[in-house]
């Protein structure tokens, strides 16, 4: 079995405040969950367990309904991010070029387990994407939108060394 990282929940009484102003200005709306979950996300940058509590608590849902939600659009991060947010295209004609064994070597590096994604420190997170427009380019990785193409193996430690 797999060691996961556990993230303990950091909000602040700002985010908190923010938070049910946005809630408070939805009060009444149908269908409310989902720009609650937008704005959460927002201030938040993810939406932990304790902040999907919040939303089904303030508007008197089953938390099951706030995390189907939550679940079911690929909008919506459950996780935190890193600072640095690497993410490796593993659509057709990247995995076919060696996207796989790239990402498992940021993996290595990163010294993520199978199932994490973010570092212990909190200063990279890892995602496994889709086509990201750049097939010519293939293998395509990118670091907080900057673009890298043609990636090998063996560029992996110089990039991630330009972000230590």
């Amino acid at each position: 079995m797999t060691k996961k990282a556990v993230v303990p929940f950091k909000g602040t009484k700002e985010q908190e405040a923010k938070l049910y102003e946005v809630l408070n200005g939805l009060k009444g709306v149908r269908g409310a969950v989902m720009p609650a979950l937008q704005k959460a996300q927002d201030i938040y940058g993810y939406l932990p367990i304790e902040v999907q509590q919040m939303i089904a608590d303030f508007f008197g849902v089953p938390l099951a309904e706030v995390y189907g939600v939550a679940t079911f659009y690929a909008q919506f991060s459950l996780t935190p991010s890193g600072k640095y947010k690497v993410g490796v295209c593993l659509g057709t004609a990247c995995y076919v070029k060696g996207s796989g064994d790239v990402y498992n070597k940021f993996r290595e590096l990163l010294k993520l387990s199978e199932g994490e994604s973010l570092t212990e420190d909190g200063k990279f997170s890892l995602e496994a994407t889709r086509c990201i427009g750049c097939c010519g380019l293939a293998p395509v990785l990118t670091v907080n939108g900057e673009v890298y193409g043609k990636v090998t193996v063996g560029q992996v430690a110089d990039i991630l060394a330009k972000y230590e």
